[in-house]
């Protein structure tokens, strides 16, 4: 976007970039209380089985109409087997964290994803890991232990899901940050779809029984698939229009909202060590994005650029 199209638009980058965040917690919230729902009749792996194959519809026909095909290639295809297994891994994890756990827990040890990754990425992308770095990790686990408070009558299998799921998110960051320097981001959803489409029928039809959904729950799984469509596709337009450490905040109003939702559908109460923990863990985030955007501005132009 140009400075000319700000006045007829008559709405700022930031503010852009705002409405379209709000999209994706309207998303992510809605993709939660639909995977709640889907669980009551399939299992994780069918509804990833079903997620997959619509997003891959939905896909092809975009490259179709735009005829953009060019961009699916087989050059990288490991890595995108390798991105998508632990994707595919992470959705399960989440999807049966938010059919057994409170969805504010769930939320809440999602946001230590890019800690896991601060951690991660020494090992697989050669980053250099910084005191200040190790430091905004050691305060987010302090929040996952405020939020999760772990003992044998707070601590269930959906919180230590919640937290496998986000290892899981954070290896799919580390691969797709792999894949962006080689692929298209076309690319990278149609192998996507396609890669988890073949996950989900294997995972699902290993006994040889794949459930049907019900004309009840057919439009939660439905739901499901657009919610992470339509989120990501939110957040990514968001990042286009203002930098992480603006937008991050406006994520952060993803838990009380998923809260308030817990509240009103489910009876889950509004544990006040949920939000502090998380207050935490989004401080330790804040504060990395805040120094490496910095770091960003003053670093010199490589005279290659």
């Amino acid at each position: 976007m140009t400075a000319s199209d700000a006045p007829a638009s008559g709405l700022s980058p930031t503010l852009k970039a705002a409405l379209w965040m709000i999209g994706a917690i309207v998303s992510f919230s809605a993709m939660a209380v639909a995977g709640r729902e889907a669980g009551a009749e399939l299992d994780t792996f069918e509804i990833m089985l079903y997620r997959s194959a619509i997003g891959f519809v939905i896909v092809a026909a975009i490259l179709t109409a735009g005829g953009h095909w060019g961009v699916v290639r087989l050059t990288h295809i490991r890595q995108h087997i390798l991105r998508n297994c632990a994707h595919f891994a992470g959705q399960n994890f989440w999807l049966f964290a938010v059919t057994v756990a409170p969805l504010a827990q769930v939320f809440a040890i999602e946001f230590t994803t890019p800690l896991w990754v601060i951690l991660l990425s020494p090992l697989l992308l050669s980053e250099k890991l910084t005191g200040l770095r190790l430091l905004t990790v050691v305060l987010g686990f302090i929040g996952i232990l405020i939020v999760a408070r772990p003992s044998t009558e707070t601590f269930n299998a959906g919180l230590l899901a919640a937290a496998t799921a986000a290892i899981f998110f954070a290896l799919t960051l580390v691969f797709t940050k792999r894949l962006t320097r080689v692929e298209t981001i076309g690319g990278i959803i149609f192998w996507l779809t396609l890669i988890q489409l073949f996950l989900g029928l294997g995972a699902a039809g290993y006994d040889g029984d794949i459930a049907l959904p019900s004309a009840i729950i057919a439009p939660y799984v439905l739901v499901v698939a657009l919610g992470g469509l339509a989120a990501h596709y939110c957040v990514t337009n968001a990042l286009s229009l203002a930098p992480a450490s603006v937008v991050t905040p406006i994520d952060f109003a993803r838990l009380p909202t998923i809260a308030i939702v817990g509240m009103l559908l489910y009876g889950e109460p509004l544990d006040i060590w949920v939000f502090v923990g998380a207050a935490l863990i989004f401080a330790a985030n804040y504060v990395n994005i805040v120094v490496e955007t910095r770091k960003l501005r003053v670093a010199p132009i490589s005279p290659a650029a």
